[in-house]
């Protein structure tokens, strides 16, 4: 008998995760807004069980965080690796972009403040092939007044500070309102941006892709709720697999719940990714309940501690 995994893959809030695999491991983040530590840091070996290892933040450097301060803080952050450096990169929306980097992911990290704007959202970044390094973000209606439209820059080669005014490579409002959360990537010689849009309770995945990193970017709708009970689905993070495996990690908002974690199988087709299953034969994809597990996968009972005993001198990572 196949074995399956079921989602939720984690039952907990773990808003806007995104996902790297470095050689059989899998790091995850998330955001955590006006709460320190921030960014919480998971492990996986089969993306399945995940475990809580540290956390990205331990603060950032300014009074309005010494005490709670909602409606700020760490927004979606973008987990990278490259040349042996972990990267998070990560907008507040009133102080601009940081950059966290270590070489373990389980910490320290060293935190560079890349750009000290006002209404920069969701950030993304690539180490392209020819060392440069790129970033596309969003924007924040609340502080700049839109929204929907994704911004290019570039950033220095050590991937820590924006080096340029940026240009609009997107803006479809009245078509995909909301877009947010770009997650950028290459494959095969395309630049492809993975997004939501709809909003976050009912939206879907909209993927740019585009052979030149300026645009002019193509689209395609590649999953949302169909017939399912999964409303968004929202934003995430796309990975491979050293079995040859692509996988796309999502979260679902479900209320007081909080924002729960989903995996879904990517199939590549004609150069775009199918996420979940086409159940109804229209070339896009609605996301799964249970699926059979990734390939490499081991039976666990690694999962994020929920409770504490509150026996030790310390607090538990959960706290």
């Amino acid at each position: 008998m196949t074995a399956t995994y079921q989602n939720p893959i984690l039952k907990g809030d773990y808003s806007d995760p995104d996902v790297v695999r470095v050689g059989h491991d899998y790091y995850m983040i998330s955001s955590s807004f006006t709460y320190f530590p921030g960014i919480p840091v998971l492990h996986s070996t089969d993306l399945v069980h995940w475990e809580h290892i540290g956390y990205v933040a331990e603060s950032l450097p300014f009074t309005a965080y010494e005490t709670p301060n909602h409606k700020k803080g760490t927004w979606a952050p973008c987990i990278r690796y490259h040349e042996g450096t972990f990267y998070v990169y990560v907008c507040a929306p009133d102080e601009g972009l940081f950059v966290f980097t270590a070489k373990n992911p389980a910490g320290p990290w060293r935190m560079h403040h890349g750009a000290n704007e006002t209404g920069w959202i969701d950030p993304t970044v690539l180490f392209d092939d020819d060392g440069q390094v790129y970033l596309v973000h969003a924007w924040a209606r609340s502080r700049a007044a839109i929204s929907s439209r994704l911004y290019l820059h570039r950033m220095n080669a050590e991937g820590t500070k924006v080096i340029d005014g940026g240009i609009e490579i997107f803006s479809q409002e009245d078509r995909h309102p909301t877009t947010e959360g770009p997650k950028l990537y290459k494959r095969n010689g395309y630049y492809y941006i993975m997004c939501p849009a709809g909003g976050v309770k009912t939206g879907w995945q909209l993927i740019l892709r585009s052979r030149q990193i300026e645009g002019p970017y193509e689209q395609k709708i590649v999953l949302h709720q169909g017939d399912t009970q999964v409303n968004g689905p929202h934003q995430g993070g796309w990975v491979d697999t050293p079995e040859g495996e692509d996988w796309f990690i999502h979260f679902q908002d479900i209320y007081v719940y909080g924002r729960v974690p989903h995996l879904q199988p990517v199939h590549w087709v004609d150069d775009w990714p199918l996420m979940g299953v086409d159940t109804n034969g229209d070339g896009i994809g609605e996301p799964v309940i249970e699926y059979p597990v990734p390939k490499g996968y081991e039976a666990s009972s690694a999962r994020p501690f929920t409770s504490d005993t509150f026996c030790g001198d310390r607090l538990g990572l959960q706290w």
